[in-house]
């Protein structure tokens, strides 16, 4: 791609920034997303390849239906989401992660700081490409005093201003989280707020809920069904845990009557109690230990920060699907209505609380 197309992007991708440190963002951000464009092939090129395993094929299939299913007219069995383009292309990431993001909050706060981007808005996290990086800026903010948690992330959405691969860091998902993964991903370029991450999220959690829904319908297996509940029972407990301490450590950090050691100490106690209960429900789940990552990483303001954001207004949004009939394409459009009011009118308006503009 030339320079010119490079500074496209860069405008899609990175905060509207300035400095020495922050053109270094900007250009791995950049780089970064231009080296999987530049890697990646059509799926039907992918398939056809002899030396892709058949494990590998298999899923890579599994997500190519998915993403038919997800932009099919709702007439013709699918979900009826805008085709953006995205997931026509598969590309092998050679890495863990396609991004680590680095999140961030102080000392006494589970608020997220914020990096703003020109076309996403204000988001609390600053996306990396190469780990080292990742860690780099982490490093720096912990010496600034930050509570700091660097987590992986196997998708992203460029919210159709870029057609997105498919990335082997997602076929490494059971096939349930794989199914849920690509309609996620792709109900984003649909509604999108800038600078509302709960508004954003909740409404892609709530087409990702009735898409499997709808998936599990028309092409589920006794098993898929079963792994599907057992997996979504599991990350009901997980969050319940993690927003029990969130709101633990929102009245501690309010309290005007305690010190900073107090403060300081009493946090302790939380996160240890934190600790503790997780271990308590691995047992009652059979020593299932697939949130033992999140754990390790260490448990703390940052990581707590974003529990919140996938949750909050599913059901104002499942309650608006319900008010349309489940039609999936008048759903969208209301959303974007709402999308459209100040942040304090949005939750009422899907709730059918005020008049939709």
């Amino acid at each position: 791609m030339t320079s010119r197309s490079l500074a496209a992007l860069a405008l899609v991708l990175v905060p509207a920034l300035s400095g020495c440190a922050d053109l270094a963002y900007l250009t791995q951000a950049a780089g970064g997303q231009l080296d999987l464009l530049r890697r990646a092939r059509p799926l039907e090129t992918a398939l056809a390849d002899p030396s892709l395993s058949a494990a590998t094929r298999r899923k890579l299939q599994l997500a190519a239906d998915a993403r038919a299913f997800a932009v099919r007219p709702e007439d013709e069995g699918g979900l009826g989401l805008p085709d953006h383009g995205s997931f026509r292309k598969y590309v092998d990431v050679g890495r863990p992660a396609v991004v680590w993001n680095v999140f961030s909050a102080s000392e006494f706060s589970v608020v997220l700081d914020t990096a703003c981007f020109p076309v996403a808005g204000c988001v609390a996290y600053r996306g990396y490409f190469r780990e080292a990086d990742a860690q780099a800026d982490a490093s720096r903010r912990r010496a600034a005093g930050r509570d700091v948690s660097v987590g992986g992330v196997s998708a992203y959405s460029t919210l159709g201003y870029l057609k997105d691969p498919l990335l082997s860091t997602m076929l490494v998902y059971p096939d349930h989280t794989l199914i849920r993964t690509v309609i996620h991903e792709l109900s984003h370029p649909s509604v999108y707020v800038p600078g509302d991450t709960v508004f954003n999220e909740s409404y892609a959690t709530a087409v990702e809920e009735e898409g499997m829904r709808r998936w599990l319908a028309a092409h589920g297996t006794p098993e898929l069904r079963e792994a599907d509940r057992l997996a979504g029972q599991r990350q009901e407990g997980f969050e319940t845990l993690l927003l029990a301490a969130r709101a633990d450590l929102e009245r501690l950090y309010a309290a005007s009557d305690l010190t900073d050691e107090q403060r300081r100490a009493r946090k302790a106690e939380v996160l240890r109690g934190l600790n503790e209960r997780y271990a308590a429900l691995k047992t009652e789940w059979g020593g299932y230990a697939g949130y033992d990552a999140y754990f390790a990483r260490g448990v703390n303001n940052a990581s707590l920060g974003a529990v919140a954001a996938y949750a909050t207004l599913v059901p104002d949004f499942q309650a608006l699907l319900a008010r349309v009939g489940g039609h999936l394409p008048a759903f969208v459009e209301a959303a974007r209505a709402c999308g459209k009011r100040p942040q304090p009118e949005r939750a009422p308006c899907l709730r059918g609380e005020t008049t939709a503009p």
